[in-house]
């Protein structure tokens, strides 16, 4: 796919951010009010599986879709941000075979009709593309469609489906605490917020039991039916497979596509949540599924590319938009894994933009990572600046170094080891729009 500037829908969405303001103001009433005037295409959605979370919930969506998919059914998939195109956001089902990103005529127009619908009025363009959302979804025919709330869960423009087939909250912890609180409690709440009252909720592996405390509470507050990892549910890797146990019986799988142990709890709430929604999966559609799931830019393996080329020759490199200190633990912690696996010396290029906690993501590298190079995140205003980033990344005691671009980090790479003549593990990530920039670069958008 093009470029998003150089697509109609790309020119379409620019339109709109020119006009209204960037960010998140988080209320409901703005997407009702335009959802009204779209003659409310939110309440004629196939079943819907509503994910929020801190961590993981783009992976929970990932498996969602692969399950349902490989059990011959149409899904529609929403998830946010994109990495390098706006269609990534939508994903439109396809009977008897794997969904599509919307084509960029039907994108445009679709942009186009919400934008008339709102006739200048105030709004996010969050929710003039949530709104998108429900439009291609109503008026295009699906089994099923999994949707990721984008910050959040009460009031997010997405919080507006009155009845689910099954909400599910992956793992909390600390991240945008400007807008959800700074405890895991409050986070946790907000994050509630997606419940309706009777509807199924999964509750996947929660490491802070103040979180799951709250999320507990709010589905018996609420007489949601409800599951919890570790207690209802759980999956754990036996003999080089994943067996998924709940109150039904065992599941003997093959261990997921999607590399990393934090992998195993996800695919385990998307198996519930696709159970609880009330569809039929069998352990074959469910193996299809776990040895086919892509989720684009979260520990994905460069293997080839324009800028994989600039890298040492044999370098294994990754990219994750992983950028709080929940998700630096978990990659930091499959690096190391890999690094028992296939000893190679870890060098870490990382942009980040100033709501994230630095110090807290390096932390977990340390003792890993051989070499931090900083980079700036490209044409976004709130991207730290990289000296500032390497001394975050110096105070949680690694050794760090501020570079100008991504291709000048991986040229810097190849001269450290080449003096001691090592291939190098490369990890390149922190941000979402650095991961974006690295595939977009790379010539290999996600598809």
């Amino acid at each position: 796919m093009e470029a998003a500037e150089t697509t109609e829908a790309g020119r379409e969405i620019e339109k709109l951010l020119a006009l209204h303001p960037k960010g998140f103001d988080l209320s409901l009433h703005r997407i009702t009010r335009l959802l009204a005037a779209l003659g409310d295409p939110h309440t004629r959605l196939p079943p819907v599986i509503h994910v929020a979370g801190t961590n993981g919930k783009g992976s929970a969506a990932a498996f969602s879709r692969a399950i349902l998919e490989a059990a011959g059914l149409s899904v529609h998939v929403h998830t946010s941000p994109h990495l390098v195109n706006w269609h990534e956001r939508y994903r439109l089902g396809v009977k008897g075979g794997r969904g599509q990103l919307v084509a960029d005529a039907v994108l445009a127009d679709a942009v186009r009709r919400v934008a008339h619908a709102n006739a200048g009025e105030a709004i996010t363009v969050f929710e003039i593309l949530t709104a998108v959302t429900f439009l291609l979804f109503a008026e295009h025919p699906a089994d099923a469609a999994v949707i990721e709330v984008g910050l959040g869960g009460r009031f997010d423009a997405t919080n507006v489906i009155a009845r689910p087939a099954c909400t599910v909250i992956m793992p909390i912890s600390l991240d945008h605490q400007a807008y959800l609180g700074d405890r895991v409690e409050l986070i946790a709440a907000e994050k509630a917020g997606i419940m309706k009252r009777g509807a199924p909720v999964v509750i996947g592996h929660q490491e802070e039991e103040a979180a799951r405390t709250v999320l507990i509470e709010t589905a018996e507050r609420l007489a949601c039916p409800h599951a919890v990892y570790g207690q209802e549910f759980l999956a754990y890797e036996e003999f080089g497979r994943l067996v998924y146990q709940d109150e039904f019986g065992l599941h003997d799988l093959p261990l997921p596509r999607l590399p990393g142990r934090h992998q195993y709890a996800n695919a385990a709430a998307a198996i519930r949540a696709v159970k609880a929604a009330g569809f039929a999966v069998s352990d074959a559609a469910i193996e299809r599924a776990l040895v086919s799931v892509e989720w684009p830019g979260r520990l994905q393996k460069l293997t080839d590319g324009l800028l994989a080329r600039l890298a040492p020759r044999g370098s294994e490199i990754w990219v994750d938009g992983g950028h709080n200190p929940g998700a630096g633990q978990v990659i930091a912690e499959t690096m190391a894994t890999f690094e028992e696996r296939d000893p190679r010396p870890l060098f870490l290029i990382t942009g980040m933009i100033n709501t994230k906690d630095p110090r807290g993501y390096f932390d977990a590298f340390r003792g890993i990572a051989e070499r931090v190079f900083t980079v700036p995140i490209r044409g976004s205003d709130a991207g730290l600046d990289p000296v500032a980033l390497a001394g975050d990344a110096e105070d949680a005691g690694l050794d760090a170094e501020p570079l100008l671009t991504v291709a000048d980090a991986l040229a810097a790479v190849g001269r450290v080891v080449d003096e001691d003549r090592v291939v190098p593990r490369i990890l390149i990530g922190g941000s979402l729009y650095l991961v974006g920039d690295v595939l977009a670069d790379n010539g290999t958008p996600p598809k």
